[in-house]
């Protein structure tokens, strides 16, 4: 006899932390009003990630390409590399969604502190690495939310359990 499961194959996903992320980021290098919007390229210059039992630094080199649909809402994909304490890569690209009031939006464009509880900035990143102890991250999806401060962007990143 068989006993019967609970386990519900449609039930809400839940969350579990993944990974902090500080981005070190430069001053953007502005490409000008395109036909899809406003583009922008900020360069990754480092920074530090923190997960459930492992480190990594977050190697130069990436780029935030960012396209600004209108005054109030920008699209994100942000392309760069984390090299964990014990020698691992983790190649990370982030699409991301921000969206403020206008004026807030401004502000952030300029590179001024803004308020974050005014901005709505959730992404979805991705992970792959060759790593055999971290390979499960290629196969799951992640979500997460972000704050941009004027030299950093802060990222907490959830496993969609």
């Amino acid at each position: 006899m068989t006993t019967p499961t609970t386990f519900d194959p449609l039930a809400p996903p839940t969350l579990e932390h993944f990974v902090h992320l500080q981005v070190d980021v430069a001053t953007p290098i502005v490409l000008g009003e395109g036909p899809q919007g406003l583009r922008r390229v900020v360069p990754i210059l480092g920074g530090q990630a923190q997960g459930q039992g492992w480190k990594a630094r977050i190697l130069a080199g990436g780029s935030d390409f960012q396209i600004f649909r209108s005054q109030t809402m920008s699209e994100l994909d942000a392309r760069y590399a984390l090299e964990t304490d014990a020698g691992d890569l983790i190649y990370v690209q982030n699409h991301a969604v921000r969206a403020a009031p206008a004026e807030v939006m401004a502000s952030l464009m300029r590179g001024e502190p803004v308020d974050p509880a005014q901005i709505y900035f959730r992404c979805t990143p991705s992970f792959e690495t060759a790593s055999k102890s971290l390979g499960w991250i290629n196969e799951r999806l992640f979500l997460g939310v972000g704050v941009r401060e004027p030299q950093q962007v802060i990222i907490r990143v959830f496993t969609v359990l």
